[in-house]
């Protein structure tokens, strides 16, 4: 493997298609809490950015060390995706139905669930960067999670514009984007696309 303009280029791309999951829910919690830190706003696009770091390195280990494994476990990642997508959108929907006017901010817990579940399809990416080194490997999760936070913050920056504007209304439309993108992994994973 070489570190050459099309190493750099499969990562930059890689990290572009991984983040829209990440970029629409960043948009979803900026939505729901438009007051939002930037602290916060920084810790979420982190946490975005770790996961989608961490999720190719764990599909690349996957492929050299424990692959039989993996596949059986792989074929249920879509399902899970969609379950803790889904509910943390119902829980969304819920809240801003019963509070009219009010913005609850999203708490540690369920920012951790959204980062893994925004991230699971990126464990794929670990078996097309087999081939990598552990270097390579590292250098190309690097840069996917440099284009994923920077991705998340844009995504908060337009969630919070819109959500200042439209309030509650604006944390059930979080909460239906989350369940949509919950059922885009799904559907994507069950058709194989």
């Amino acid at each position: 493997m070489t570190w050459d303009l099309p190493f750099f280029l499969n990562s930059v791309l890689l990290g572009v298609g991984l983040a829209m999951d990440a970029f629409s829910v960043s948009v979803a919690n900026g939505l729901k809490e438009p007051d939002m830190k930037r602290a916060k706003g920084a810790l979420i696009a982190g946490t975005f950015a770790f996961f989608q770091y961490l999720m190719p390195l764990i599909g690349w280990t996957c492929v050299h060390f424990v692959v039989e494994v993996f596949a059986i476990v792989a074929q249920y990642v879509p399902y899970v995706a969609f379950v803790i997508l889904a509910l943390i959108g119902t829980k969304m929907i819920v809240d801003g139905v019963k509070k009219k006017g009010e913005n609850a901010a999203v708490g540690f817990a369920g920012l951790l669930l959204q980062g893994v579940a925004t991230s699971i399809d990126a464990l794929s990416v670990g078996f097309t960067t087999a081939e990598y080194s552990v270097g390579g490997a590292l250098v190309a999760g690097a840069i996917i999670a440099a284009e994923t936070f920077g991705i998340c913050v844009l995504g908060l920056f337009i969630g919070k514009k819109f959500g200042q504007k439209f309030s509650y209304k604006a944390t059930i439309a979080g909460g239906i984007i989350l369940i949509l993108i919950g059922l885009e992994i799904m559907i994507r994973g069950i058709l194989k696309i």
